[in-house]
């Protein structure tokens, strides 16, 4: 029979830790997200995989926020985030640091997130779309990926919080696997 565990047995970073802890190199965008639900779930689970840094942009809410705390937990205290107008910039801006770009994105030509093989030594940004409309046309035009998570039921797509746990973890597993 298993116990589960107290908060305190967990060996967690504490938040100066976390700040001062390598992080897996991996940068999340959220283009023009909606639900401050989603937001909050975003910077919980970038806190657990060590994300670098979150972009929020558009009409993407930024912290302090309490619907967005709500989901978060603290987490936007210990993931680092910036606020950007203009989702297109920005990923031309990475790019120029040499920081490659996936859309997560149902398109043409998508590379299947199970086939998808980072390189390691290379930074990658991943960004997720609107609830509705999904990444920016123009936005998933200027990046070098789009990756398509595989879906096998009757629904279109997956809440972007779900989304972004997944693609998340799976590049996180890979990356720490090389």
């Amino acid at each position: 029979m298993s116990r589960k565990l107290k908060n305190s047995e967990l060996s967690r970073l504490n938040t100066a830790e976390y700040k001062s802890a390598t992080k897996t190199p991996l940068i999340i965008v959220l283009d023009n997200i909606r639900s401050l639900n989603n937001i909050g779930s975003v910077f919980r689970t970038s806190d657990a995989f060590l994300i670098e840094k979150i972009y929020l942009c558009g009409i993407t809410a930024t912290p302090p926020h309490k619907e967005i705390h709500k989901t978060a937990l603290g987490s936007t205290d210990s993931v680092d985030w910036e606020y950007r107008k203009d989702t297109l910039s920005l990923i031309k801006e990475l790019q120029e640091n040499n920081i490659k770009v996936a859309a997560i994105e149902q398109a043409e030509n998508a590379i299947m997130l199970d086939a998808l093989q980072p390189e390691s030594n290379q930074k990658y940004a991943l960004v997720f779309g609107n609830e509705v409309k999904g990444v920016n046309q123009e936005v998933v035009s200027a990046s070098d990926y789009v990756v398509e998570i595989p879906q096998f039921g009757t629904k279109h797509s997956l809440n972007i919080s779900v989304s972004a746990g997944v693609v998340i973890w799976d590049l996180f597993s890979k990356l720490n696997s090389n």
